[in-house]
């Protein structure tokens, strides 16, 4: 059965150049121009990857990107991004997408993202029926990660991540206190023939160091110059009365 990608994008010449090609790659392509409607069918149906342009009528790519995450919705997204756009593409992978490829971009390349974010997906999946049944919490200080049900606790209190921040989380907390390069980072959580930069990793850390603020006394990530991170667990000690 071939897989399902939904793109919405509201450009009739790039909607056809879009479908076109991916139906020749053997994927089952429905289109939508319209972000309403484009979110309707996201949240309504099941698809294995979203295109998802970031300037449309109705409702526009962000805040498509932004409820689907709140709804759960965990098909992988690849936002299509005006050039030197940066804004758009780190406010759009903060609100959780997996992916972005900006304007003008070539067919090749447009391929070469989509078969690389399905294999991510089709490795993750594999990799988490295996932690479901190896895995246990892995506890830190007051730092609690749950593999199997992609939770996190700190100091008593749930903290909502994303699927890409809680698997940098993952990455960093099994190896802590050990610096880890940005190649390290993407290699694990994005896969080694990932094509975006560094950026993607950086706005991810970023992103995740503001929720662990909860308790910063406890955890917290450093950036260590020109190589990469590392997470840093502090015990906390009762106080003497």
């Amino acid at each position: 059965m071939p897989q399902r990608l939904l793109v919405i994008e509201d450009e009739p010449t790039l909607a056809r150049l879009l479908s076109y090609n991916l139906t020749q790659e053997g994927y089952d392509v429905t289109v939508e121009d319209h972000g309403t409607a484009g979110y309707e069918r996201a949240s309504q149906e099941s698809f294995d990857l979203i295109l998802l342009d970031l300037m449309l009528p109705g409702m526009n790519g962000i805040d498509i990107l932004g409820k689907l995450r709140a709804q759960g919705v965990v098909t992988p997204i690849i936002i299509l991004t005006a050039k030197n756009a940066e804004e758009e593409v780190v406010q759009g992978l903060k609100s959780g997408a997996d992916d972005y490829i900006t304007k003008p971009f070539g067919v090749s390349e447009l391929l070469a993202r989509v078969s690389a974010v399905m294999r991510r997906v089709s490795g993750k999946s594999e990799e988490v029926m295996t932690i479901q049944t190896t895995s246990t919490m892995i506890s830190l200080g007051q730092l609690e990660i749950f593999p199997e049900k992609y939770e996190v606790i700190l100091g008593g209190q749930n903290i909502n991540l994303r699927p890409k921040e809680f698997e940098v989380l993952l990455y960093l907390a099994r190896k802590p206190g050990v610096v880890l390069t940005r190649d390290d980072l993407m290699n694990e959580v994005w896969g080694f023939d990932y094509i975006g930069g560094q950026r993607t990793v950086d706005v991810h850390v970023s992103s995740l160091r503001k929720k662990l603020e909860l308790d910063p006394d406890s955890v917290h990530i450093d950036s260590i110059r020109g190589v990469g991170y590392k997470l840093v667990v502090n015990k906390k000690r009762n106080t003497p009365h």
